[in-house]
């Protein structure tokens, strides 16, 4: 379970005295705790829900970093950098473009889709299949090129 992992990890980390790699089991840490914590969630967090987690914390932290980057903040950048790491160490290996890519295109035909009508039917088959693999941006941004060439 990715819970105990993340404490062993922390240990570790206090015990190397890893301030990065410690901030960012942390978050880590504690966006599990609230997860599990929120309405009408259960006491124990699925892997697919505890993926979620981590790419939210991925996707927070990348944004925060293009922020800080554009802002001239290198301080504040190499922090969420460092944390984007380790954050991006527990997340399963992400598909390339061309994966991605080969992915939907074997979807829209298995599908039938035929045109831009489709994307919806096609984005659902797509974010199920590829969940945690691939950005959900990249995915739509492919989906439509693909649709809208046939």
């Amino acid at each position: 379970m990715l819970e105990q992992e993340i404490n062993t990890e922390i240990k570790a980390a206090m015990l190397a005295k890893q301030e990065a790699r410690l901030r960012g089991l942390r978050a880590i840490k504690a966006a599990l705790l609230l997860a599990k914590t929120e309405k009408g969630a259960s006491d124990i967090l699925t892997e697919d829900a505890e993926i979620k987690v981590l790419q939210k914390l991925a996707k927070q932290r990348r944004e925060s970093a293009e922020i800080y980057q554009t802002q001239n903040r290198d301080d504040l950048y190499t922090i969420e950098v460092e944390e984007l790491e380790v954050i991006e160490g527990f997340l399963p290996k992400q598909l390339s473009q061309q994966e991605v890519e080969a992915e939907i295109k074997a979807i829209i035909e298995s599908s039938g889709a035929a045109s831009i009508k489709d994307m919806g039917k096609v984005m659902g088959l797509a974010n199920k299949q590829l969940a945690g693999r691939a950005d959900g941006k990249m995915i739509s941004e492919i989906v439509k090129q693909l649709l809208s060439q046939s």
